[in-house]
């Protein structure tokens, strides 16, 4: 079960204070899962890291994914792992965890979305929906078009990713979205705990009124 539509990609390259202290920022906003995701980090530091976010992501209630990274993810005891193209299968990791975790998948085209649902993932993110430069490797906007396709054609959980902003997201909901992820409206924010609740406070008003 995904019992969160704010999911938080960590970059901490935009972000340059105490890290910890950001995150906790935009948990006291309202944010209901982070996925750890600093692939330049060595392992350890990243098991460290990892071990300071299950802290704190358990005092607020929050979900805590790890990217790519199941060893890490289940030495911390994370409540999932984050997969991309190039990881292991979700069923490898299904076989390895069973149901201890709860598996995401990133996906950029339909057929990729329906091959993570065969696997047994949990929950797919698809974009980049608009353009953003955290995104350009995997290629030029899907648009909401694509983004619905995908909706439509699944079971499980979509959340949109890619140039999210509060003032498209009636846009992404209202084709069935389960959520959103972000980095950059919520790290690159003056205040990021200000930016965190608008947008938590907009998803609950998009939901309300779509519902």
């Amino acid at each position: 079960m995904i019992d969160f539509n704010l999911y938080l990609v960590t970059d901490r390259k935009q972000n340059q204070g105490d890290f910890l202290h950001a995150v906790e920022q935009a948990l006291q906003g309202g944010v209901g899962a982070v996925q750890l995701r600093e692939k330049d980090l060595p392992v350890r530091a990243l098991l460290d890291l990892a071990g300071d976010l299950r802290s704190l992501t358990r005092d607020y209630g929050a979900r805590l994914f790890i990217n790519d990274r199941l060893d890490v993810a289940m030495a911390v005891k994370a409540d999932g792992v984050h997969l991309g193209q190039q990881s292991l299968p979700v069923e490898a990791v299904r076989r390895v965890a069973g149901n201890s975790l709860r598996i995401g998948v990133s996906t950029h085209r339909l057929s990729e979305a329906r091959e993570a649902e065969k696997e047994g993932a949990d929950f797919i993110v698809f974009g980049p929906v608009y353009e953003t430069p955290s995104k350009k490797v995997y290629g030029p906007p899907v648009g909401t078009v694509r983004l619905e396709e995908v909706i439509r054609n699944v079971r499980i959980p979509v959340f949109a990713i890619g140039g999210i902003r509060s003032e498209n997201l009636p846009e992404v909901l209202s084709g069935g979205a389960s959520g959103v992820a972000v980095i950059s409206a919520i790290w690159g924010a003056e205040s990021i705990t200000e930016a965190a609740r608008k947008m938590v406070s907009e998803l609950q008003v998009v939901r309300l009124s779509s519902g």
